[in-house]
């Protein structure tokens, strides 16, 4: 396997000893299947797909972005997209907070960039603490397929440092699928918001970078 080809669960990816099973697939009498609809790749021998659809599952690690959905005596309730809301307490905010006055940091209805620190069967935890994080005062939100987040960032983030350079902004993309895009004019937004749309309605295809480079080009002509 070249190069990334769309497969469905089931199908044989590779064969032989000497290939391994990576993400969202397994091993079967020697042959490494798909167990989920996506881009089949393949590194060192290591045999992965990338999902194409599904919903989020929240992993300790993954930077989100979500709403203030509830605030209680001890933290915030914050919706990421998931089933179950996460929850942000006091202790993960890195500055002094009036428990009186929960609002002061974050209130209901705001827009938050945080990471899980801990996520298991009965809860989500949220943490503040850490380069980046804390509550989105401008700029874009925009929503996509949690899935299509792996093509928006690109190998060692190339496609999303490719965003980046052509507009000018600064972009967040949640592992939740929530995109922060924040520039200096709202066109630069809006470019970032387009490019990012139409990596997500491609991202089934091969060479898409260079797809990308083609569609921004003549948008600039336009």
């Amino acid at each position: 396997m070249t190069e990334r080809k769309v497969v469905i669960p089931g199908e044989v990816l590779a064969k032989g000893e000497e290939y391994l099973p990576g993400e969202n697939t397994e091993k079967r009498n020697g042959e490494i299947v798909s167990i989920r609809f996506g881009l089949a790749e393949e590194s060192n021998n290591l045999v992965k797909v990338i999902p194409l659809s599904g919903v989020y599952h929240p992993r300790k690690g993954n930077v989100v972005i979500g709403k203030v959905e509830n605030l209680t005596f001890n933290g915030w309730v914050i919706d990421i997209d998931t089933t179950e809301n996460a929850f942000l307490s006091l202790a993960e905010v890195p500055r002094y907070v009036n428990k009186n006055n929960l609002k002061e940091v974050l209130d209901m209805g705001d827009m938050v960039v945080a990471k899980i620190y801990d996520s298991n069967k009965k809860s989500i935890d949220l943490t503040l603490k850490g380069r980046g994080f804390g509550k989105i005062e401008e700029g874009m939100i925009m929503k996509i397929n949690s899935n299509k987040v792996p093509r928006i960032i690109g190998k060692e983030g190339s496609m999303i440092n490719l965003i980046k350079d052509e507009t000018k902004c600064n972009i967040t993309v949640g592992q939740n699928g929530i995109v922060w895009i924040l520039g200096d004019k709202v066109e630069d937004e809006l470019l970032a918001k387009k490019i990012v749309l139409f990596i997500t309605e491609k991202s089934y295809i091969n060479g898409l970078t260079e797809e990308v480079k083609k569609w921004i080009e003549k948008e600039r002509k336009k």
